[in-house]
């Protein structure tokens, strides 16, 4: 009984590991939208790349991928002086990350498979102004976060709204007490885009299979009905 009930546990859904009140928000991610793509990993180097790598990707696979020229890719895309072929990798050695964070930042190259787009999305969206942390923010949906809040500037800052749940004080939602220099439709898009860049990162070669599986589909198709047909001119001369 009690590994089925461990088992229960690591089955269970992540939303339920939010914290009570707030509920995750469905990410809007579709890896056909190239401009997504292109955008969300855009932002996820201008905000991102300094702490976090995704070393399994490299620029030349965003511009294979997406359908950007190489030259594009370098110069709206790629950090300055990378190159093409370069990997994904942090600006932040390892040494400096322990010193300031206490531990290296993990790669996100798998984060979208292990916590899922809307985990990311409604994570993403949810620091808050806390003054009791190291970095002045706190998380919602991940509490006593060990980051500051990488999208302050185009999110804003929010502040948490408590409220009391079984004798505990909970958060009921979040306000933003200084806007940022995006709205919140220009920032959710925003988010959405980054998302749906990891989403990608997860699995760069469901794009290729994607693709080809309408062709796949069709050859079964056709080859059913061939099938079909041949069954009834076999049984014909068999009767």
């Amino acid at each position: 009984m009690k590994k089925l009930l461990q088992i229960c546990l690591l089955l269970m859904p992540l939303s339920t590991f939010a914290s009570a009140g707030i509920s995750l928000e469905s990410a809007d991610t579709s890896l056909s939208d190239s401009k997504s793509l292109a955008n969300g990993a855009k932002l996820y180097v201008e905000y991102c790349l300094g702490c976090h790598s995704v070393k399994y990707i490299r620029y030349l696979n965003i511009a294979d991928d997406f359908d950007i020229k190489e030259s594009t890719v370098l110069k709206d895309i790629a950090p300055e002086g990378a190159g093409i072929y370069d990997k994904m990798l942090a600006a932040m050695n390892e040494r400096d990350a322990k010193k300031w964070f206490g531990t290296t930042p993990p790669d996100l190259s798998l984060i979208a498979r292990s916590r899922g787009a809307d985990w990311l999305f409604t994570y993403l969206k949810s620091f808050y102004v806390d003054s009791s942390r190291p970095f002045g923010v706190n998380n919602a949906v991940f509490p006593d976060v060990g980051m500051p809040n990488p999208l302050w500037q185009l999110q804003g800052e929010q502040a948490a709204v408590f409220k009391t749940e079984h004798g505990q004080e909970v958060i009921d939602k979040l306000v933003i007490q200084e806007k940022g220099t995006m709205t919140p439709a220009q920032f959710d898009k925003a988010l959405n885009d980054i998302v749906t860049f990891l989403v990608y990162t997860g699995e760069p070669s469901q794009m290729e299979r994607r693709s080809m599986g309408k062709y796949v589909l069709l050859y079964i198709l056709l080859f059913g009905v061939i099938g079909y047909l041949l069954k009834k001119e076999y049984w014909r001369d068999v009767h």
